[in-house]
């Protein structure tokens, strides 16, 4: 067992450096598609859940839920910040009895008819709070990338914020997989409501097509068609905050 436990942490530390410096906070995501009828309630026990986390240390998590586009009903954004600190014996102990003393895994599995957990390295904690107080509104956009263009999407991705930032508009938080569930890559946008979301649509063309150029990009109709030569699969969701 001793010496299962070794090679775990020599795993765990080799992959914590295996991520770009910028992106060097952990974070565990998880989509979860409610049973028919049962949303509300497993809303409220996760409520119960992350309360409980608060009092014993952990950080809060964030989450979003579903307005239109993907099938999930949440998206749970735990912050982790690393495998060896977040995977202790004394933390480990002190969720098993969170979990027991909510019935969590039982009842979910009553409530939950679908799920999938995704760690992802992205900005420092603070950064995504500061985000996440800026807005109650998402665009959240999941990508796996065509096998040897993972850089190549990590990099158009950092080219649409140039985009955006140059036009005024909110720029996408950027996590990366390091392993679970099969999306190499999502962004998250920011918006106060769904017609901040949509101001967009009042931008000129050109204004458009010279922010597009100084970005990298041929032209602003070609983002999206240099996207698709990048990914094999593309999900695109509108989300709200969870109140």
């Amino acid at each position: 067992m001793k010496k299962l436990t070794f090679y775990l942490a020599i795993f765990l530390l080799s992959a914590t450096q295996s991520v770009a410096s910028d992106l060097n906070y952990l974070y565990k995501v998880t989509f979860v598609r409610a049973a028919p009828g049962r949303l509300l309630e497993f809303i409220d026990l996760y409520k119960q859940k992350i309360a409980a986390h608060v009092e014993s240390g952990d950080e809060s998590p964030f989450w979003l839920r579903h307005s239109q586009g993907d099938h999930w009903d949440l998206m749970i954004i735990v912050p982790i910040k690393n495998y060896p600190e977040y995977y202790q014996a004394s933390r480990i102990e002190k969720r098993n009895k969170i979990n027991a003393s909510l019935s969590f895994i039982e009842k979910s599995k009553q409530m939950v008819s679908w799920q999938e957990d995704l760690f992802v390295y992205g900005a420092d904690l603070s950064e995504v709070k500061n985000a996440f107080s800026t807005g109650s509104y998402f665009h959240v956009e999941v990508f796996q990338a065509i096998p040897g263009k993972h850089a190549e999407l990590f990099k158009q991705r950092e080219m649409e914020n140039v985009y955006l930032k140059i036009l005024n508009r909110p720029q996408n938080l950027i996590f990366v997989r390091d392993q679970g569930a099969g999306w190499d890559l999502f962004t998250l946008g920011f918006y106060r409501d769904i017609k901040h979301f949509a101001e967009s649509a009042d931008i000129p063309a050109d204004q458009e097509d010279a922010a597009a150029k100084k970005a990298g990009f041929e032209a602003a109709n070609r983002i999206g068609t240099y996207l698709r030569t990048l990914i094999n699969r593309h999900q695109d969701t509108l989300a709200g905050a969870v109140n």
